[in-house]
């Protein structure tokens, strides 16, 4: 089976993509390929003047927004200020800490940017999105324990590397019942999620909670760059695939290598979990979608 290559990127010329977490690792070049293929992309971030750099260093035609997945009011402010069509919308970014810390509405920091983030962004844009919503997930969910009733980690120990597959965790359950909701109003919207393999970005370098000498041997052997972290992204966007589906990479167990459709675990795309989460998550953050 030879490697998937993004061939088809040419479809996305003049459409307008949102990708967030763009400053660095898989979102740049994600935004870099998508902009090189002529597509209209939005890097939407929490720094502009760093978001500005990768702009100025990927050309085409980009646009800077400012966008702090740990502040609602900065979510609701980036809705709200938005006019004209999204074809598809990219849930890149991503953090995982090691300590225990707390966005500016009280979340956990991991599952509050990762997941509650993504989902208020997600929700409040839908409006305006026409083709696909793209959430980067992570294998790392095989390794979840997710507490719906301690989502926030207010009442266990707090473990960083646990919070960060509880949170990628979510990132499935959220594109399982987006895709529920979208299908049952008869939405030509496509929510899929994706897992870009062992990546050499910087969410490992800032992580103590992971075993530093661990990654340190393992990464440069068995990782790969953004680039090739990025296919996963870029075959969701472009490959005729149905809603619901998980891509990654194609070879050693997933981790490197181009891109395809593969599985996940049984728990990660529940129904009854998937809504759950889905009402706390709108109870937690107040941004409810129409569809």
């Amino acid at each position: 089976m030879s490697d998937y290559s993004p061939t088809r990127l040419s479809d996305l010329a003049d459409r307008t993509v949102v990708i967030t977490g763009a400053t660095s690792g898989i979102g740049e070049a994600t935004a870099a390929a998508l902009a090189a293929a002529g597509a209209h992309v939005v890097l939407a971030a929490r720094n502009p003047d760093k978001v500005r750099t990768v702009a100025d260093r990927i050309g085409g035609s980009t646009e800077v927004r400012r966008l702090d997945l740990g502040d609602l009011a900065s979510i609701r402010a980036f809705a709200d200020d938005w006019s004209g069509p999204i074809h598809a919308l990219v849930n890149n970014a991503g953090v995982s800490e090691s300590r225990l810390s707390r966005t500016i509405d009280g979340f956990e920091a991991t599952i509050g940017t990762n997941h509650l983030g993504h989902f208020a962004l997600t929700t409040l844009l839908l409006p305006s999105i026409t083709g696909r919503v793209v959430t980067v997930a992570s294998q790392a969910e095989r390794a979840s324990r997710l507490d719906l009733d301690d989502l926030n980690w207010e009442r266990r120990p707090f473990a960083g590397s646990r919070a960060y597959n509880d949170s990628k965790r979510a990132n499935l359950l959220f594109t399982t019942e987006l895709h529920r909701r979208l299908r049952a109003a008869g939405s030509a919207v496509r929510a899929l999620a994706v897992h870009p393999g062992l990546v050499v970005t910087p969410i490992y370098t800032t992580d103590a909670d992971r075993g530093r000498s661990v990654w340190d041997v393992l990464l440069p052997r068995l990782g790969q760059d953004s680039a090739h972290g990025a296919l996963p992204t870029l075959f969701a966007l472009t490959e005729d695939v149905p809603g619901d589906t998980f891509i990654g990479p194609q070879h050693l167990l997933h981790m490197r290598g181009g891109a395809e459709v593969i599985g996940r675990s049984r728990a990660a795309r529940d129904p009854e979990t998937a809504g759950r989460l889905w009402t706390l998550s709108e109870e937690l953050t107040d941004a409810r979608a129409t569809v």
